[in-house]
């Protein structure tokens, strides 16, 4: 399998710089001064997990894409989105699966608008990333997670094939999901109602609770709720009643 990741960031960094540790067909689309960096420094990785230092990983830039590949799997910033998508364009064939692994919804649409819906996975990821100053990629947890699947809710011998790849050798734990734009709106309306309340109150949670913000907290997952609930997929019971007991922790940083 022929796998192209953009971006060599923290999420594509790591992914694969794991799945070159598997002896995967591993190319990194970046931009030149990451190229520049990769080719001095190599990719480098700290994790818990064991940590990587893979000398001049195959890289290319934008405009240089001469072949289709098998898997292109995104993990640039979601505002950086369209012009990732024109600089990797050349890669996506009849037979290419595209797996995003950015938060948020929309940019599913962008990415069907462009290319075809066959082409598009639904994903996310469940592993905490971050670069320090270095450069240097730095794994938080022992989380190893990704999760992916047709948008039709189907399983097809592409989404095993993928899971095969990530998991055999790179020791990700891979799930095929039947229902993975489901799981993606109710991480969003997590993210959405976490992210929306600390930004609006400038505050973390638990001083938004002892301030008697509980209201709010839960005034905003409710729309956001309600939101994923009109596109067609309304919150299971369990997962709103979770994320309610996450979001209104007492004391919670």
């Amino acid at each position: 399998m022929r796998i192209l990741i953009v971006g060599a960031g923290a999420i594509g960094g790591y992914i694969g710089g794991r799945l070159l540790q598997a002896g995967q067909d591993v190319t990194f689309l970046v931009r030149p001064q990451r190229a520049v960096m990769l080719a001095r420094e190599g990719l480098v990785v700290k994790s818990p997990l064991g940590d990587i230092h893979y000398p001049s990983p195959i890289c290319v830039l934008g405009g240089e894409i001469q072949q289709p590949y098998d898997l292109i799997l995104l993990s640039c910033k979601s505002y950086d989105l369209e012009r990732a998508m024109e600089d990797f364009s050349p890669a996506v064939a009849e037979h290419t699966a595209i797996l995003p692994l950015l938060n948020g919804m929309r940019h599913l649409d962008l990415l069907e608008r462009r290319f075809t819906r066959h082409n598009v996975l639904g994903g996310q990821c469940r592993i905490s990333l971050d670069r320090n100053a270095s450069g240097a990629i730095v794994h938080h947890n022992d989380v190893n997670q990704i999760s992916f699947g047709e948008l039709d809710e189907e399983r097809s011998p592409r989404t095993q094939a993928i899971a095969v790849a990530l998991h055999g050798g790179a020791g990700f734990e891979a799930i095929p999901c039947t229902r993975i734009v489901q799981e993606m709106w109710e991480k969003w309306a997590l993210i959405a109602t976490g992210a929306g309340i600390t930004c609006l109150m400038r505050a973390a949670l638990g001083d938004i609770l002892a301030a008697g913000g509980k209201h709010l907290v839960v005034a905003l997952l409710d729309e956001c709720a309600e939101i994923a609930a009109r596109a067609g997929y309304p919150l299971r019971d369990a997962i709103h009643h979770r994320y309610l007991e996450v979001l209104t922790e007492p004391g919670s940083p």
